[in-house]
């Protein structure tokens, strides 16, 4: 199995157009790919001020709170209150989308999906999990391959697969598994981890 360590020390930061906070990527696919040629976009993003999202037409988004006292995101003019952290919500990165703060800055996990290329299910979990991965059906297509990213997001965590020792993530260190021959991982955690699977879009699955 394939297996890349994605420390969080030295990501660089891109600062947002509008000022409202800074970006680390996590992982991108295909690797090297910038906004307009990713098929899935996974990031972290430090949010200091209330203010507009840059739309992103064609992106389906899954914003998930990791640190911070929670935002309220207005979508379409639908307001919602996001104010646990760890609690994924998907909306179209098309709508016309705002930010307010609840109490102070925020970190995000952005999870970015180009309509009819990627799909993602994002789970939160703590304690022990195994980590299946994920399968491409019989015969069909992908583009690329498909993979499940673990992020440690509230505390460390340790990953472990069947051909190598354990690994220790601390927080917002990131594991990519990938790969044809891809078998079950473990993942401990005395905090919240996020399991992002990613695979190829679903064309039954209907967006937004």
């Amino acid at each position: 199995m394939n297996v890349r360590i994605l420390r969080a020390e030295g990501r660089p930061a891109a600062p947002w157009s509008n000022g409202g906070g800074v970006t680390r990527e996590v992982a991108v696919h295909p690797p090297g790919a910038g906004w307009d040629t990713f098929a899935w976009r996974v990031s972290l993003a430090d949010v200091t001020r209330d203010g507009p999202y840059s739309p992103l037409p064609g992106v389906r988004r899954i914003l998930t709170v990791v640190d911070g006292a929670g935002l309220e995101l207005t979508v379409d003019g639908t307001t919602r209150l996001l104010p646990d952290r760890c609690r994924p919500f998907a909306f179209p990165g098309g709508a016309d989308t705002g930010s307010r703060l609840l109490d102070g800055p925020v970190v995000n996990l952005n999870v970015m999906l180009r309509e009819g290329r990627a799909d993602a299910v994002v789970e939160m979990v703590r304690g022990h999990r195994v980590v299946e991965p994920v399968r491409r059906p019989a015969g069909g297509g992908a583009d690329g391959p498909e993979a499940v990213l673990v992020v440690a997001v509230e505390g460390p965590a340790r990953l472990r697969t069947a051909d190598g020792p354990a690994v220790r993530l601390a927080r917002f260190d990131a594991a990519l598994l990938a790969g044809p021959d891809a078998a079950p991982a473990e993942v401990w955690t005395d905090g919240t981890a996020a399991v992002i699977a990613l695979s190829a879009a679903d064309p039954a699955r209907p967006e937004g």
